[in-house]
């Protein structure tokens, strides 16, 4: 793939593409109108990043000769000795890749590579949700569930077959109550920390989401399934131009007879439909795995996610519990203490894009 770093010719003016200089607003109000955005590309996430998990930022805007932003690209690194050195757009989200006219994106892509070179990173990938026009490889090794919505809760309700209905009124029949609101972001980390300790997985610092409530509160939805006193299954998701991605839940299995996570999806669909969304995003999964059965049956349908990677050395994943390198710690990680997973995941999954 060629790559160029001068300023382009196109249609008769300049497309400048360079770093970002810190102003949020202007950038904010770029993405607030360029067509495929999404809350992934505010520009809150490049503190959110840095200070709960110390990415650096490498934010790209494309100009023209006017100074008019053309195109953003938001861009964080993510190395250690340990995990290697990767520059994503964006480290744990699924979207983020480059927005603006057709240009605009090739350019920033262009630019996003051959920075990439510069700074020796094993990996450089861009998590678009269309494949870019440029020839980087496209690995879709994740999709997403999407469910177009209804203008009311109860015509979804009708829409789902006797067997699904079923499934949701069962935690209901057993007293388990959702709530929402900001103030459940410390019951969501609860079952959140948990969950992730059972999966193996080191879990991101609680400060990571009190930084999300604080800079993205317009946007963020955190909801909780209670039984009784007990939160035993959360969400933490976003509402972004009439469209709701669940983007992190979690169930604890001590509860799964009462099935407390129909109850939070459920519940998740009630609210976005409540605050206008006509599309649930159900958030990327493994084609085939047990987390994209169970979101298939809510009725959504299959949309690949074709995210762009340029790596010098063949590597076609960030790191993940799911490569066989790692089942073994995977497997020591589940047996250890809470305390001991909730003090030492949060230092690894800072490493972790």
């Amino acid at each position: 793939m060629s790559v160029r770093l001068a300023v382009e010719p196109t249609s008769g003016t300049l497309l400048q593409v360079a770093p970002h200089d810190g102003d949020a607003r202007v950038w904010d109000d770029f993405i607030a109108a360029a067509e495929g955005s999404t809350f992934c590309h505010c520009a809150a996430w490049r503190d959110v990043l840095r200070d709960t998990l110390g990415a650096e930022s490498y934010d790209l805007v494309a100009r023209d000769a006017g100074g008019a932003i053309r195109g953003v690209l938001p861009l964080a690194r993510v190395r250690s000795l340990l995990f290697g050195d990767y520059l994503v757009s964006l480290p744990f989200l699924n979207a983020g890749g480059p927005v603006g006219d057709a240009t605009a994106r090739d350019r920033l892509i262009q630019h996003a590579a051959a920075l990439a070179r510069r700074l020796g990173v094993d990996l450089l990938e861009l998590r678009s949700r269309e494949a870019p026009a440029s020839g980087m490889r496209v690995v879709p090794r994740k999709l997403t569930v999407l469910l177009a919505l209804p203008s009311s809760a109860a015509e979804l309700w009708e829409r789902f077959p006797a067997k699904l209905r079923s499934q949701i009124r069962r935690p209901r029949k057993e007293g388990l109550e959702a709530r929402f609101g900001l103030e459940e972001r410390h019951a969501f980390y609860d079952v959140f920390a948990r969950h992730m300790r059972d999966l193996g997985t080191p879990v991101l610092p609680r400060e990571f989401f009190e930084r999300v409530a604080q800079r993205l509160g317009d946007l963020v939805l955190f909801g909780a399934v209670y039984r009784g006193a007990e939160p035993v299954a959360a969400g933490c998701g976003f509402l972004w131009r009439g469209e709701v991605e669940i983007t992190w839940a979690a169930a604890l299995r001590a509860h799964q007879r009462v099935a407390p996570n129909m109850q939070l999806y459920w519940a998740f669909l009630e609210q976005a439909i409540a605050r206008g969304a006509r599309m649930f995003d159900f958030g990327r999964c493994t084609p085939g795995g047990g987390t994209h059965h169970f979101k298939r049956q809510w009725g959504g349908v299959d949309v690949p996610l074709p995210w762009a990677q340029w790596s010098p050395h063949g590597i076609r994943a960030t790191p993940s519990p799911e490569r066989p390198v790692y089942r073994v710690a995977v497997a020591l990680w589940k047996r250890l203490p809470m305390f001991v997973t909730n003090r030492l995941g949060p230092r690894l999954a800072k490493r972790l894009p």
